[in-house]
C-alpha cells in the first residue's frame, strides 16, 4: 500500500483536476487519502507546502519520463539525434495536454491551477552539461534547461559530437520548438514530433558536413 505522503499527493492531484487551487480544502485532500488532516499537516506543514512537494513530484516524473523517451528512441547513425527528440517531443506534448500542472510548469502559465510559491525546485544538473547561464531557480526556463541538458546527453556519442557547441544549439531549438506546440498547438504530436527531428537532422546534418574528417 503507498505511504501517506504519496495517498495525500494522489488526492491533491486529483483535486486540481477537477478544481482551482484555492478551492480545494485540506480536510478534503485528508478525507480522499484516508487519514487524518493533522497527518496531512504533518507531511507537509501547510498548503503552501503540499503544492511545492506536488509541483516537485510531477516535475521530477515528467524529466523522468523524458529520459525514458530520449533512451528507447531507435538508435542510429545521422538520424539518431532527431529520432531521440522527436521521441521527447511526443512526450512532453501527450504530458503536458494530460497533466496541468506540467503544463503550467512549462509555460509559467499558473492561472489559478497553484500559487506561485509552488514552482517546482528542480533537481541540479548533473554532469558536463550544466546550464551555460548558471540559473539555478526554479520555473519554466529552468525546467526546459533540463530538458535540453538531458537532450544533451542522450545524443552525445553521435556525430554531433563533433561539434558540441552546435550540438547544444540543436538540443536549445528542439526544446523551444516542442514547447511552441505545448503553448500554440497547430499540429498532431507526430507532426510536430517531424517537425523537430527535421529541424535536429538539419543542424546536425550540417555541422557534420562541415567538420574536418579525420586523417586517414
Amino acid at each position: 500500500m503507498p505511504a501517506a505522503r504519496e495517498l495525500l499527493l494522489d488526492a491533491a492531484f486529483a483535486a486540481l483536476r477537477t478544481r482551482p487551487w484555492n478551492g480545494v480544502r485540506m480536510v478534503d485532500v485528508a478525507a480522499a487519502a484516508g487519514v487524518s488532516r493533522q497527518t496531512l499537516y504533518n507531511e507537509f506543514g501547510s498548503k503552501d507546502g503540499l503544492a511545492r512537494a506536488l509541483v516537485r513530484r510531477e516535475a521530477e516524473a515528467f524529466l523522468s519520463g523524458v529520459e525514458r523517451a530520449l533512451t528507447a528512441a531507435p538508435a542510429g547513425a545521422a538520424a539518431d539525434a532527431g529520432d531521440r527528440c522527436a521521441a521527447a517531443a511526443c512526450w512532453i506534448l501527450r504530458t503536458a495536454r494530460a497533466n496541468p500542472l506540467v503544463r503550467a510548469a512549462l509555460t509559467g502559465c499558473r492561472g489559478e491551477r497553484l500559487p506561485a510559491a509552488a514552482a517546482p525546485a528542480l533537481p541540479a544538473p548533473r554532469g558536463p552539461f550544466a546550464p551555460s547561464r548558471g540559473r539555478s531557480g526554479p520555473g519554466a526556463a529552468a525546467l526546459a534547461e533540463a530538458v535540453r541538458d538531458r537532450t544533451l546527453r542522450a545524443v552525445s556519442g553521435t556525430a554531433a559530437d563533433r561539434a558540441p557547441e552546435v550540438t547544444r544549439w540543436a538540443c536549445e531549438a528542439a526544446v523551444r520548438l516542442t514547447l511552441s506546440y505545448v503553448v500554440a498547438p497547430g499540429a498532431s504530436d507526430e507532426e510536430a514530433a517531424g517537425h523537430v527531428a527535421r529541424l535536429v537532422r538539419t543542424l546536425v546534418g550540417e555541422q557534420a558536413a562541415e567538420a574536418p574528417r579525420p586523417e586517414q
